[in-house]
């Protein structure tokens, strides 16, 4: 999803502008989540950028586009722009034998 949402509309609360703002994204990262995962991949991962245009999206974390949508809102920008692209995660393994203190080894 790349997108450029208004964050001001005519004869709506600016409040509520936003509100539907998030839950469009909320709603998006849901249904992308939903997907079947294809074969050798275990979730659906994103990279998302939020600014308040193409050209100056900072990359952020998935968790933390919610919190950068409500930045550019309290900046007063009358848009921002989301971009939300999914990709196939892999699950990293912790090494066995995590327990141990490397400083130990060294003395």
């Amino acid at each position: 999803m790349k997108k450029n949402f208004p964050l001001q509309a005519e004869g709506k609360h600016p409040d509520r502008v936003l509100e539907a703002v998030k839950h469009e994204i909320r709603k998006y990262f849901k249904r992308e989540r939903s997907r079947d995962v294809p074969k050798g991949v275990d979730f659906w991962d994103f990279d998302c950028k939020v600014g308040l245009s193409a050209d100056t999206a900072e990359v952020v974390r998935v968790g933390a586009v919610i919190e950068a949508v409500d930045a550019a809102a309290k900046t007063g920008a009358t848009s921002v722009y989301v971009e939300i692209l999914s990709k196939h995660g892999m699950r990293v393994l912790k090494a066995q034998g995590g327990d141990e203190d490397p400083a130990q080894d060294a003395a």
